[in-house]
């Protein structure tokens, strides 16, 4: 029993250990491993429908090229215009909800802070917002045109394809070749836990994708439709970080309000309807997007995916981000089964000690 446990946590160690040692370099294989078996289903279907493997993936992964260079030319320079733009404008913004605030709640903050609070209080955010509006700027700029920033990109963009491409060719051979090394008379048991890992792997992260991106379409759309500035902009990023519970439309919100606030005021119906475009729109993903797309019998509860994504990226950087929520699945598949185990084991559902043990001082009869 002592062995059994001993070599996963062994291997789960040494996993760790490489994680940390090899985070640097290792964002590319990551990348090219998440993408093969994203994409193993897709060259599964084409088998069955005649095409050899090898053209398959041929296939499969020079469509996905030429989507991903289509969206880096057309999409992502007008996206980074975008962004440095609004984080220029971010002083000014700022500047007006200041006199917004001073104007409605100004005699009420000098009451409670004293004489000369309110001037104080502008002072010191003016000065945070334009110290952050200037690093901000600065650090998307050195992002776009830094020279490690490239090399890092390039190396993403030529690695890994290459990555993802011999192990979507030699997938089902892995696959099989893990399952030659298990064991025999645990074959069935490891069997089961990797169809539970790969059923909860697959419909967090596919249906999560799909409810991220049917968000940030959703978000865009209608925030431009009321006419807010960069308002495909913020539906844009508050539906593509909605992979983090609360977390997308909560930014989004926060936002898109602070500039309507800015560019509507006096008129409260624009406002409003800035507010409505995230109340339809977490509606709609709890009660249409998630439970179809993303499903129960994930198992992934908020509050866990929100941890993993923290403590992963905490100490793995961006690799971990990547690996948070496949990890998440695969322990919580393997908690679910020790617990599961625990319920049938001898210490939890075996007779009470009472009947097992001789209570000093009790007479029966």
């Amino acid at each position: 029993m002592q062995r059994q446990v001993a070599y996963p946590l062994l291997a789960i160690a040494l996993v760790a250990g490489c994680l940390y040692l090899f985070s640097g370099i290792l964002l590319p294989f990551v990348a090219g491993a998440a993408l093969a078996y994203l994409l193993d289903p897709v060259a599964d279907r084409l088998e069955r429908l005649g095409m050899g493997r090898l053209a398959a993936t041929i296939l499969i992964l020079a469509i996905f090229v030429l989507a991903l260079a289509l969206i880096l030319v057309l999409v992502v320079p007008l996206a980074v215009q975008q962004v440095l733009s609004f984080v220029e404008q971010v002083p000014g913004y700022v500047g007006r909800l200041q006199n917004l605030v001073a104007e409605q709640g100004g005699p009420l903050i000098d009451r409670v802070g004293g004489e000369g609070a309110l001037a104080q209080a502008q002072r010191y955010v003016g000065d945070l917002v334009g110290q952050g509006a200037s690093w901000a700027a600065g650090f998307v700029r050195s992002l776009w045109t830094g020279g490690q920033a490239l090399v890092g990109l390039l190396s993403i963009l030529v690695v890994t394809p290459v990555v993802a491409f011999y192990l979507l060719v030699d997938w089902d051979r892995m696959i099989e070749t893990l399952d030659d090394w298990t064991p025999p008379r645990h074959r069935t048991v490891v069997r089961q836990l990797a169809r539970d890992m790969d059923r909860a792997v697959a419909g967090f992260v596919r249906g999560q994708t799909a409810v991220c991106i049917s968000l940030a379409i959703f978000y865009a759309t209608g925030l431009t439709l009321i006419g807010l500035n960069f308002g495909a902009l913020i539906g844009m990023v508050a539906g593509l970080i909605s992979f983090i519970p609360y977390v997308g439309s909560l930014t989004g919100l926060f936002l898109s309000v602070a500039v309507a606030l800015v560019q509507f005021l006096p008129d409260w119906t624009w406002i409003v309807a800035t507010l409505g475009v995230f109340f339809v729109g977490q509606f709609i993903e709890g009660n249409i997007l998630s439970p179809k797309l993303v499903g129960a019998s994930v198992g992934l509860h908020p509050v866990w995916v929100m941890f993993a994504l923290l403590a992963f990226g905490s100490l793995f950087g961006f690799v971990g981000l990547l690996l948070a929520v496949p990890m998440a699945a695969i322990i919580g598949v393997l908690l679910r089964y020790a617990v599961a185990r625990y319920r049938e084991s001898q210490f939890y559902a075996g007779r009470p000690i009472e009947e097992l043990v001789a209570i000093p001082g009790r007479r029966d009869g």
